[in-house]
Protein backbone atom coordinates (compact mmCIF):
# COMPACT_ATOMS: atom_id res chain seq x y z
CA UNK A 1 0.00 0.00 0.00
CA UNK A 2 1.76 2.80 -0.90
CA UNK A 3 2.72 6.07 1.44
CA UNK A 4 0.99 4.09 4.22
CA UNK A 5 4.14 2.28 4.78
CA UNK A 6 7.71 3.37 6.00
CA UNK A 7 10.57 2.30 7.77
CA UNK A 8 11.68 4.48 10.71
CA UNK A 9 14.28 7.03 10.15
CA UNK A 10 16.33 6.55 13.74
CA UNK A 11 19.78 6.72 12.89
CA UNK A 12 21.48 7.38 16.36
CA UNK A 13 20.87 6.10 19.97
CA UNK A 14 21.22 8.20 23.34
CA UNK A 15 23.23 6.63 26.06
CA UNK A 16 23.58 8.50 29.55
CA UNK A 17 26.28 8.72 32.10
CA UNK A 18 27.24 11.73 34.76
CA UNK A 19 29.86 14.38 34.64
CA UNK A 20 31.62 15.04 37.93
CA UNK A 21 33.54 18.14 38.01
CA UNK A 22 36.97 18.40 39.74
CA UNK A 23 36.67 21.54 42.06
CA UNK A 24 33.78 23.98 42.90
CA UNK A 25 35.66 26.16 40.29
CA UNK A 26 34.76 24.34 37.51
CA UNK A 27 31.53 23.19 38.77
CA UNK A 28 30.67 26.89 39.11
CA UNK A 29 32.00 27.19 35.52
CA UNK A 30 29.45 24.48 33.67
CA UNK A 31 26.39 26.14 35.89
CA UNK A 32 26.94 29.40 34.45
CA UNK A 33 27.87 28.50 30.67
CA UNK A 34 24.73 26.33 30.96
CA UNK A 35 22.62 29.88 32.60
CA UNK A 36 24.37 31.82 29.77
CA UNK A 37 23.07 28.68 27.09
CA UNK A 38 19.59 29.01 28.28
CA UNK A 39 19.10 32.72 27.72
CA UNK A 40 20.69 32.42 24.40
CA UNK A 41 18.08 29.79 23.21
CA UNK A 42 15.32 31.88 25.08
CA UNK A 43 16.94 34.42 22.92
CA UNK A 44 17.05 32.65 19.35
CA UNK A 45 13.71 31.42 19.95
CA UNK A 46 12.01 34.44 19.68
CA UNK A 47 14.24 35.39 16.70
CA UNK A 48 13.25 32.85 14.82
CA UNK A 49 9.40 33.29 15.85
CA UNK A 50 9.91 36.46 14.37
CA UNK A 51 10.89 35.90 11.14
CA UNK A 52 14.76 36.24 11.38
CA UNK A 53 17.49 34.22 8.99
CA UNK A 54 19.87 31.69 10.30
CA UNK A 55 23.04 34.16 9.72
CA UNK A 56 21.43 36.76 11.54
CA UNK A 57 20.68 34.05 14.67
CA UNK A 58 23.76 32.93 14.66
CA UNK A 59 25.68 35.78 14.15
CA UNK A 60 23.89 37.02 17.68
CA UNK A 61 24.41 34.29 19.75
CA UNK A 62 28.08 34.18 18.99
CA UNK A 63 28.78 37.08 20.65
CA UNK A 64 27.61 35.38 23.62
CA UNK A 65 29.15 32.24 22.96
CA UNK A 66 30.71 30.63 20.37
CA UNK A 67 30.06 29.18 16.91
CA UNK A 68 29.82 25.88 17.79
CA UNK A 69 26.90 26.28 20.84
CA UNK A 70 25.41 29.15 18.21
CA UNK A 71 24.47 26.46 15.41
CA UNK A 72 23.44 24.22 17.84
CA UNK A 73 21.04 26.93 19.78
CA UNK A 74 19.85 27.18 16.36
CA UNK A 75 18.95 24.13 15.33
CA UNK A 76 17.31 24.08 18.56
CA UNK A 77 15.01 27.28 18.65
CA UNK A 78 13.90 25.84 14.77
CA UNK A 79 12.76 22.50 16.35
CA UNK A 80 11.06 24.29 19.14
CA UNK A 81 9.32 26.91 17.16
CA UNK A 82 8.53 24.47 14.53
CA UNK A 83 6.99 21.89 17.59
CA UNK A 84 5.53 25.16 18.86
CA UNK A 85 3.31 26.12 15.94
CA UNK A 86 2.45 22.48 15.25
CA UNK A 87 0.31 22.36 18.39
CA UNK A 88 -1.23 25.69 17.73
CA UNK A 89 1.13 27.55 20.33
CA UNK A 90 2.33 30.93 20.69
CA UNK A 91 6.37 29.89 20.16
CA UNK A 92 6.57 34.05 21.80
CA UNK A 93 5.40 32.42 25.16
CA UNK A 94 7.99 29.39 25.38
CA UNK A 95 9.85 29.23 28.32
CA UNK A 96 12.61 27.14 28.83
CA UNK A 97 13.25 25.66 32.68
CA UNK A 98 15.34 23.03 31.96
CA UNK A 99 19.60 23.86 32.80
CA UNK A 100 21.35 22.24 30.27
CA UNK A 101 24.53 22.59 27.48
CA UNK A 102 24.55 20.80 24.19
CA UNK A 103 26.48 20.46 21.13
CA UNK A 104 26.45 18.72 17.98
CA UNK A 105 28.72 16.27 16.56
CA UNK A 106 31.81 17.41 13.89
CA UNK A 107 33.74 14.33 13.13
CA UNK A 108 36.49 17.10 12.01
CA UNK A 109 36.11 18.36 15.36
CA UNK A 110 37.57 15.32 17.05
CA UNK A 111 33.77 14.20 17.36
CA UNK A 112 31.98 17.51 19.19
CA UNK A 113 32.69 20.64 19.01
CA UNK A 114 32.60 21.45 22.43
CA UNK A 115 31.63 18.63 24.80
CA UNK A 116 34.47 16.56 24.25
CA UNK A 117 35.47 12.85 25.60
CA UNK A 118 39.09 12.05 26.08
CA UNK A 119 38.55 8.72 27.44
CA UNK A 120 35.60 6.41 29.25
CA UNK A 121 36.70 8.74 32.41
CA UNK A 122 37.31 11.89 30.87
CA UNK A 123 35.68 14.98 29.54
CA UNK A 124 36.31 18.04 28.43
CA UNK A 125 34.30 21.38 27.83
CA UNK A 126 34.68 24.39 26.05
CA UNK A 127 33.59 27.15 28.43
CA UNK A 128 34.34 30.02 25.82
CA UNK A 129 35.54 32.69 28.07
CA UNK A 130 38.03 30.00 29.44
CA UNK A 131 38.84 27.66 27.31
CA UNK A 132 38.69 23.77 27.69
CA UNK A 133 38.11 22.45 31.02
CA UNK A 134 37.99 19.27 31.96
CA UNK A 135 35.48 17.10 34.34
CA UNK A 136 35.43 13.10 35.19
CA UNK A 137 32.80 11.05 33.13
CA UNK A 138 31.31 8.67 35.00
CA UNK A 139 29.55 5.68 32.65
CA UNK A 140 27.89 2.33 34.06
CA UNK A 141 29.91 -0.95 33.35
CA UNK A 142 27.85 -1.67 30.61
CA UNK A 143 28.32 0.98 28.55
CA UNK A 144 32.28 1.05 28.81
CA UNK A 145 33.04 -0.64 25.86
CA UNK A 146 30.98 1.52 23.16
CA UNK A 147 31.99 4.82 25.13
CA UNK A 148 35.90 3.57 24.55
CA UNK A 149 35.44 2.68 21.26
CA UNK A 150 33.30 5.72 20.23
CA UNK A 151 36.19 8.31 22.07
CA UNK A 152 38.59 6.06 19.98
CA UNK A 153 37.25 6.87 16.80
CA UNK A 154 35.94 10.51 17.42
CA UNK A 155 39.22 11.18 18.67
CA UNK A 156 40.89 9.66 15.25
CA UNK A 157 38.13 12.10 13.24
CA UNK A 158 35.98 9.00 12.52
CA UNK A 159 32.89 9.01 14.10
CA UNK A 160 31.08 11.91 15.79
CA UNK A 161 28.57 12.20 18.21
CA UNK A 162 25.79 15.30 20.12
CA UNK A 163 26.26 15.47 23.31
CA UNK A 164 23.96 17.10 26.25
CA UNK A 165 25.05 17.87 29.58
CA UNK A 166 21.73 18.32 32.08
CA UNK A 167 21.16 19.69 35.52
CA UNK A 168 18.71 17.15 36.96
CA UNK A 169 18.35 16.65 41.15
CA UNK A 170 21.60 18.51 42.15
CA UNK A 171 23.18 15.54 39.90
CA UNK A 172 24.73 16.61 36.22
CA UNK A 173 24.38 13.93 33.55
CA UNK A 174 25.60 13.31 30.14
CA UNK A 175 23.46 12.52 27.15
CA UNK A 176 25.44 10.65 24.23
CA UNK A 177 23.84 10.02 20.85
CA UNK A 178 25.43 7.45 18.97
CA UNK A 179 25.18 5.89 15.50
CA UNK A 180 22.82 3.41 16.31
CA UNK A 181 24.72 0.42 14.15
CA UNK A 182 27.43 1.57 16.96
CA UNK A 183 25.29 1.11 20.05
CA UNK A 184 23.95 -2.60 18.26
CA UNK A 185 27.60 -3.90 17.89
CA UNK A 186 27.50 -3.85 21.22
CA UNK A 187 23.61 -4.55 22.71
CA UNK A 188 21.97 -6.30 20.05
CA UNK A 189 20.15 -9.55 21.54
CA UNK A 190 19.85 -11.62 18.53
CA UNK A 191 18.36 -11.79 15.22
CA UNK A 192 14.74 -12.87 14.42
CA UNK A 193 13.69 -15.43 12.34
CA UNK A 194 10.10 -16.90 11.73
CA UNK A 195 8.11 -14.96 9.42
CA UNK A 196 5.33 -13.82 11.63
CA UNK A 197 4.43 -9.95 12.03
CA UNK A 198 3.73 -8.55 16.08
CA UNK A 199 1.65 -5.69 15.80
CA UNK A 200 1.96 -3.15 18.46
CA UNK A 201 -0.84 -0.51 19.92
CA UNK A 202 1.02 2.31 22.68
CA UNK A 203 -1.21 3.37 25.13
CA UNK A 204 -1.04 5.28 28.76
CA UNK A 205 -2.00 2.35 31.04
CA UNK A 206 -1.06 -0.83 28.72
CA UNK A 207 0.31 -1.94 25.93
CA UNK A 208 -0.95 -4.22 23.18
CA UNK A 209 0.34 -7.17 20.75
CA UNK A 210 -1.34 -9.20 18.09
CA UNK A 211 1.03 -11.71 16.32
CA UNK A 212 -0.44 -12.76 12.87
CA UNK A 213 1.07 -14.69 10.14
CA UNK A 214 1.29 -13.20 6.14
CA UNK A 215 -1.90 -14.24 5.39
CA UNK A 216 -3.80 -11.96 7.84
CA UNK A 217 -4.52 -14.52 10.25
CA UNK A 218 -3.63 -13.95 14.09
CA UNK A 219 -1.88 -16.46 15.76
CA UNK A 220 -1.79 -14.53 19.45
CA UNK A 221 -2.57 -11.51 21.22
CA UNK A 222 -1.23 -10.68 24.83
CA UNK A 223 -1.18 -7.44 26.30
CA UNK A 224 0.51 -6.06 29.41
CA UNK A 225 -1.44 -3.33 31.87
CA UNK A 226 0.11 -1.30 34.21
CA UNK A 227 -2.67 0.80 35.06
CA UNK A 228 -1.82 2.09 38.42
CA UNK A 229 0.87 4.72 36.20
CA UNK A 230 -2.21 6.76 34.95
CA UNK A 231 -3.14 7.48 39.20
CA UNK A 232 -2.69 11.06 40.33
CA UNK A 233 1.19 11.95 41.45
CA UNK A 234 2.55 8.20 40.50
CA UNK A 235 6.08 9.65 39.47
CA UNK A 236 6.66 10.12 35.81
CA UNK A 237 9.73 8.54 35.57
CA UNK A 238 8.52 5.69 37.06
CA UNK A 239 5.82 5.04 35.15
CA UNK A 240 8.21 5.54 32.15
CA UNK A 241 10.11 3.13 33.50
CA UNK A 242 7.48 0.39 33.77
CA UNK A 243 6.14 0.80 29.91
CA UNK A 244 9.75 0.32 28.78
CA UNK A 245 9.79 -3.09 31.05
CA UNK A 246 6.43 -4.22 29.38
CA UNK A 247 7.73 -3.55 25.99
CA UNK A 248 10.66 -5.25 26.77
CA UNK A 249 8.84 -8.38 28.01
CA UNK A 250 6.33 -7.95 24.40
CA UNK A 251 9.44 -8.11 22.36
CA UNK A 252 11.00 -10.66 23.97
CA UNK A 253 7.56 -13.14 23.62
CA UNK A 254 7.67 -12.03 20.02
CA UNK A 255 11.35 -13.03 19.84
CA UNK A 256 10.95 -16.62 20.96
CA UNK A 257 7.14 -16.99 18.77
CA UNK A 258 8.57 -16.71 15.28
CA UNK A 259 8.45 -12.96 14.96
CA UNK A 260 10.58 -11.21 12.82
CA UNK A 261 8.87 -8.08 11.47
CA UNK A 262 7.05 -5.75 14.29
CA UNK A 263 4.77 -2.84 13.10
CA UNK A 264 3.95 0.29 14.90
CA UNK A 265 1.82 3.25 14.51
CA UNK A 266 3.52 6.48 12.00
CA UNK A 267 2.80 9.34 14.99
CA UNK A 268 3.74 11.69 12.26
CA UNK A 269 1.14 11.16 10.38
CA UNK A 270 -0.70 12.48 13.42
CA UNK A 271 -0.83 16.05 12.89
CA UNK A 272 -1.81 16.95 16.65
CA UNK A 273 -2.56 15.60 20.31
CA UNK A 274 -6.00 14.43 20.40
CA UNK A 275 -8.29 15.88 23.53
CA UNK A 276 -11.60 14.97 25.00
CA UNK A 277 -13.98 16.10 27.40
CA UNK A 278 -12.71 13.65 29.65
CA UNK A 279 -9.79 15.74 31.81
CA UNK A 280 -8.75 12.15 33.40
CA UNK A 281 -8.43 11.41 29.65
CA UNK A 282 -6.73 14.26 28.67
CA UNK A 283 -4.45 14.06 31.86
CA UNK A 284 -3.62 10.47 30.60
CA UNK A 285 -3.17 11.90 26.99
CA UNK A 286 -0.32 14.58 28.21
CA UNK A 287 1.06 12.47 31.19
CA UNK A 288 1.60 9.75 28.14
CA UNK A 289 4.99 10.70 26.01
CA UNK A 290 4.06 8.14 22.99
CA UNK A 291 6.43 8.85 20.75
CA UNK A 292 9.48 8.86 23.39
CA UNK A 293 8.54 5.18 24.09
CA UNK A 294 8.38 4.46 19.99
CA UNK A 295 11.57 5.90 19.74
CA UNK A 296 12.46 2.86 22.47
CA UNK A 297 10.33 0.64 20.67
CA UNK A 298 12.09 0.85 17.33
CA UNK A 299 15.59 0.57 19.26
CA UNK A 300 14.56 -2.75 21.05
CA UNK A 301 13.12 -4.34 17.88
CA UNK A 302 16.46 -3.65 16.20
CA UNK A 303 18.31 -5.03 18.99
CA UNK A 304 16.16 -7.94 18.47
CA UNK A 305 16.89 -7.91 14.92
CA UNK A 306 13.52 -7.03 14.15
CA UNK A 307 12.40 -5.50 10.88
CA UNK A 308 10.46 -2.56 11.56
CA UNK A 309 7.92 -0.53 10.03
CA UNK A 310 5.56 2.39 10.61
CA UNK A 311 2.04 2.49 9.25
CA UNK A 312 -0.61 5.31 8.86
CA UNK A 313 -2.91 5.41 11.65
CA UNK A 314 -5.40 7.22 9.93
CA UNK A 315 -9.21 5.46 11.13
CA UNK A 316 -7.67 2.25 13.33
CA UNK A 317 -8.63 3.76 16.64
CA UNK A 318 -12.73 3.90 14.85
CA UNK A 319 -12.23 0.48 12.91
CA UNK A 320 -10.41 -1.10 15.92
CA UNK A 321 -14.03 -0.20 18.07
CA UNK A 322 -16.14 -1.81 14.74
CA UNK A 323 -13.04 -4.88 14.71
CA UNK A 324 -13.33 -6.13 18.07
CA UNK A 325 -16.70 -6.10 18.31
CA UNK A 326 -16.96 -8.27 15.54
CA UNK A 327 -13.81 -10.58 16.45
CA UNK A 328 -14.21 -10.52 20.46
CA UNK A 329 -11.30 -8.71 20.51
CA UNK A 330 -10.49 -5.41 22.73
CA UNK A 331 -10.64 -2.02 20.69
CA UNK A 332 -6.63 -1.74 21.35
CA UNK A 333 -5.76 -5.17 20.43
CA UNK A 334 -8.04 -4.71 17.24
CA UNK A 335 -6.08 -1.30 16.31
CA UNK A 336 -3.14 -3.75 16.37
CA UNK A 337 -4.32 -5.88 14.28
CA UNK A 338 -5.48 -3.39 11.42
CA UNK A 339 -1.85 -2.18 11.81
CA UNK A 340 -1.04 -5.58 10.72
CA UNK A 341 -3.14 -5.67 8.08
CA UNK A 342 -2.38 -2.34 6.49
CA UNK A 343 0.59 -3.15 6.38
CA UNK A 344 0.18 -6.19 4.76
CA UNK A 345 -1.99 -4.58 1.87
CA UNK A 346 -4.83 -6.72 3.23
CA UNK A 347 -7.80 -5.33 2.53
CA UNK A 348 -10.74 -7.60 3.55
CA UNK A 349 -10.48 -9.08 7.18
CA UNK A 350 -9.90 -13.22 7.34
CA UNK A 351 -12.77 -14.98 8.08
CA UNK A 352 -10.73 -17.32 10.00
CA UNK A 353 -8.74 -15.03 12.71
CA UNK A 354 -6.75 -17.56 14.42
CA UNK A 355 -5.34 -21.08 13.22
CA UNK A 356 -4.63 -22.25 16.38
Amino acid sequence: MAGEVREPEITHVTITGRVIPLDNESYMELVLLAYRFRKALIKAIKMYAKGLNRNTIVKEITRELNLGYADTIYKLAKLIVKGAKHNNSNPLKIKVRKLFVASRGFTSNKGNRNIRLLSTSELQVNIPWKGWVKYRALFGKRYIPIVRELAEKALSKRMSYTARIVFRNGKIYLHLTVPIELYLKYFKKGEAKGGLIAGFDLNSDRINMVIVDKHGVIRDVKTEWFPEVISHGFPRNKANTMRLQALTRLMEYAYHHGVDSVVFEDLKRIKKRRCTRSKTANRKITRFPKRKLLEHGVVMARKYGFKVYLVNPAYTSKMGEKLGKILGLDRHTASAYILVLKYLGISKIPLSISSS
